[in-house]
């Protein structure tokens, strides 16, 4: 998977931080979104184990929590239904086959965009998100607040310098009238009342604590130590981050990088700009409220851009209804199930139609994509080819071999090494790693991160390639999770064919 894609970016999902919460709009969701309950459920097993408190009885009890209660009462709760939030709704727009280009967030939403793009387990992306907590708290806390100044990066650093004052920082530049600045408490009422004097709005930031400011350094380290502990994969969708200005890196040290975070500033309008020059023409806001979008369109005020919340009311309606509606129409979605249903599975009840295609739609569409591209390439192969001159032969004479049988291996010549050879070069070209990943027993999934959707597409092409029967029934892809497996599978089944060359000797 390309880290750092220069051209075809069309569609960025991005994931929000601090304040980035509905609780009501997450509550209307679940009820016809079984994703969310998947997602939390995975959640409440670390939760239970951390804080002896499952996340899905604090936000969907009978008690209806809103963020302002969670950051009273719960801060660990608000941190970890911001980073649940957000994976529920990419889960959701996945299931209806929205494929984003990009992922991004916002401050702790990097740490949902990287979840979401395999780097680590979901279940570990709850551990990060509480560690990160856990360990500002063992620093004191760090007595601070974050607060939204009208006004532009430059201006706010100017008022800054006013202050003096080491631990105050610039914390996220949205756009350039919003910038959020991070600090000590009795500090920052200096800074909003200098701001007051220059007519310069000020807005106090839904936060437990301040974050990207010099007052967090000595809380850096011991994240970063725990972080290196869990397993981190591949990434098998590129991740721009505001942060560090840059697409992730296969060499990245994700716990080292992670770190940085409690001092680095997000420079979130510039990373919109780099996305809208890299192409992207819609912005998803994958998690709770409007504020990413909001904050998108001003970036991009006066061009075509659209920007689409998720899970946030707007006018009383879930933001998410329009926002498939939108995709749908733009290409970018599945069409509603409901028509899919009576098309596919007429005999089949509706309800378990949608669970279904919300578990396994989106390995279905690109299936089909996959199919369907390798159907074209075939027509147009067989429209080029010239019709052969019929001659008739002598009948003594045996016909000679055509060069491209002359010139490949026909199947019984295929020894299990050499195929190995060839599926290692196509897996590593397909997904853009080092083949010197690709070894017998290595996990596709579990260690490379190459999920289910992505091994069925290269498993088709496999199938095209060497011209393997259509697979039976019966067949698993989990059965065939190693390189070493599917090698053995390709094998067998160009041995049962018996002598036919393979499907690229032959075109």
């Amino acid at each position: 998977m390309s880290s750092n894609p220069s051209t075809g970016v069309t569609t960025a999902f991005l994931f929000p931080g601090q304040g980035g919460f509905d609780g009501e709009a997450l509550r209307r969701a679940k009820e016809r979104h079984p994703q969310i309950g998947r997602v939390f459920e995975r959640l409440d097993a670390v939760t239970e184990e951390l804080y002896a408190s499952r996340i899905s009885e604090v936000l969907f009890g009978e008690r209806k929590a809103d963020l302002r209660d969670l950051l009273d009462n719960d801060p660990w709760a608000s941190q970890v239904a911001i980073y649940g939030a957000g994976l529920a709704a990419y889960e959701i727009l996945a299931a209806q086959g929205a494929t984003p280009d990009v992922l991004a967030g916002h401050s702790l939403g990097e740490i949902t965009a990287l979840v979401a793009a395999g780097a680590f387990s979901v279940e570990d992306g709850v551990r990060i998100v509480a560690q990160r907590v856990a360990v500002i708290e063992r620093q004191g806390g760090v007595d601070g607040r974050m607060v939204a100044l009208a006004a532009s990066a430059e201006r706010t650093r100017k008022l800054l310098e006013l202050v003096d004052e080491p631990l105050l920082a610039v914390a996220t530049e949205n756009h350039d009238e919003q910038t959020v600045v991070s600090g000590p408490a009795k500090i920052l009422d200096r800074v909003v009342a200098i701001a007051g004097q220059l007519d310069v709005g000020a807005i106090e930031i839904d936060t437990p604590f301040p974050f990207h400011t010099p007052a967090l350094a000595p809380a850096a380290p011991e994240f970063a130590a725990y972080v290196r502990k869990l397993d981190q994969h591949p990434l098998n969708r590129p991740v721009y981050s505001p942060i560090l200005q840059r697409y992730y890196e296969p060499g990245d040290v994700l716990a080292d990088l992670l770190a940085e975070h409690f001092t680095r500033p997000v420079r979130f309008a510039a990373a919109v700009r780099h996305l809208r020059e890299s192409g992207a023409e819609v912005f998803v806001e994958a998690g709770g409220r409007a504020a990413l979008s909001k904050l998108v369109a001003k970036v991009t005020d006066g061009s075509e851009v659209r920007s689409l919340p998720t899970l946030a009311l707007t006018g009383g309606r879930l933001a998410l209804d329009g926002t498939l509606e939108a995709l749908r129409e733009a290409g970018l979605a599945a069409p509603e199930r409901g028509g899919l249903a009576e098309l596919l599975a007429p005999s089949v009840p509706s309800d378990v139609f949608a669970a279904y295609w919300s578990e396994r739609g989106h390995m279905v569409l690109e299936l089909v994509r996959t199919e369907l591209d390798a159907f074209r390439k075939s027509a147009e192969a067989e429209r080029a080819e010239p019709e052969p001159a019929v001659e008739a032969a002598p009948e003594t004479a045996p016909a000679a071999p055509s060069a491209s049988s002359a010139s490949e291996p026909r199947p019984e010549e295929y020894d299990r090494e050499r195929l190995f050879d060839e599926l290692r070069t196509l897996y590593a070209e397909a997904l853009e790693y080092p083949e010197d990943v690709f070894e017998d027993e290595v996990q596709l999934e579990a260690e490379l991160g190459v999920d289910s959707v992505k091994q069925v597409e290269l498993l088709s092409r496999v199938s095209s390639r060497y011209g393997l029967p259509p697979r039976e029934s019966g067949f698993r892809l989990a059965t065939y999770n190693t390189m070493g497996k599917i090698t053995d599978f390709v094998l067998q089944q160009m041995n049962d064919q018996g002598a036919h060359a393979p499907a690229s000797a032959t075109g």
